[in-house]
């Protein structure tokens, strides 16, 4: 498999992992979409120009999907205020991170795997600063905004939204470890017939 065809492969199982995950913010399965978009500036960086705003586009049908299906107008429900355009420097944000981390030269795996957490955690907090930071202030949902009912919003929110965005991100990062050990077994044996 080239390397165009690993990305596509990629893309396509970060547009799935989003679809499945985003249907319901709140279900069991809860949603991956920031782990998708730090993912995809991480494994997809070379095709930022356009993967992005496909992913940015797919979430954005996505929710309108789900809320239509709500029998609601899009800027009805209550997730959605016109801090939602919000969402696409927020999303930046994880991207960046990621593509950021991809550039950075690889060290020992310790070492790797600090500095990656380290991004992954700034990313995530950049993300949740903007996109929570969006909605506070500008939703009607929100009825007497204030810079301590700002902090509180941001703080009890920050651990799920990290900790949902770690799990899917150190999975994936498992899931490629485990794809990369089975071709190096495979390559010897392939190479003797």
């Amino acid at each position: 498999m080239n390397d165009r065809s690993q990305r596509a492969f990629v893309l396509l199982l970060l547009a799935l992992l989003m679809t499945a995950t985003r249907i319901n913010h709140f279900a069991p399965v809860p949603d991956a979409s920031w782990a998708v978009f730090f993912l995809g500036g991480l494994y997809l960086r070379a095709w930022t120009r356009w993967a992005f705003p496909l992913l940015m586009a797919l979430a954005v049908v996505i929710d309108w999907l789900v809320i239509s299906a709500q029998g609601l107008a899009f800027w009805q429900h209550y997730c959605v205020s016109p801090g939602y355009v919000a969402l696409v420097p927020a999303y930046l944000a994880l991207w960046t991170g990621g593509a950021w981390l991809r550039g950075l030269p690889q060290r020992t795996t310790w070492m790797t795997l600090a500095r990656g957490a380290a991004v992954l955690v700034v990313s995530v907090a950049l993300c949740h600063l903007i996109a929570q930071g969006a909605f506070y202030w500008s939703s009607r949902s929100v009825a007497e905004p204030s810079v301590a009912g700002w902090l509180k919003n941001y703080s009890d929110w920050f651990a799920p939204y990290l900790r949902t965005t770690c799990a899917y991100v150190a999975a994936a990062l498992l899931v490629h470890a485990g794809a990369r050990a089975a071709a190096r077994r495979a390559a010897p044996r392939a190479a003797a017939h």
